[in-house]
């Protein structure tokens, strides 16, 4: 079994900067791509940032330029630093990691965090 558990968010001004964390644990042979989703209300979930295990990150036209995405593949980490936060990005923020939990296996599975919400006041 894989658990994926963020941390970090919290109420921030608009302008202001926050930093999530997530990490994932339990039976994990590779963790494969990483990445932030986020659920505003009344909204698709969307992705917000992704970052292979090689490094090559991907961002939402949204946040392009604010928000950085990292990871540490030696302890299956991923965060994500925003910064210039705005109202709309107010929202749940979840993490996901694509699992390989054997090292026999060529199957991976992606798994989500529950979430945490972020709450930018202006």
């Amino acid at each position: 079994q894989v658990q994926v558990v963020e941390s970090g968010g919290g109420l921030v001004l608009a302008g202001g900067s926050l930093r999530l964390s997530c990490a994932a644990s339990g039976s994990i042979f590779r963790v494969n791509d990483m990445g932030w989703y986020r659920q505003r209300p009344e909204k698709q979930r969307e992705l917000v940032a992704t970052v292979s295990r090689g490094g090559t990150t991907n961002y939402a036209d949204s946040v392009k330029g604010r928000f950085t995405i990292n990871r540490n593949n030696a302890e299956n980490t991923v965060s994500l630093q925003m910064d210039m936060v705005k109202p709309e990005d107010t929202a749940v923020y979840l993490c996901n990691a694509v699992v390989v939990e054997n090292w026999d296996s060529v199957r991976a599975t992606t798994y989500w965090g529950k979430g945490v919400l972020v709450t930018v006041s202006s």
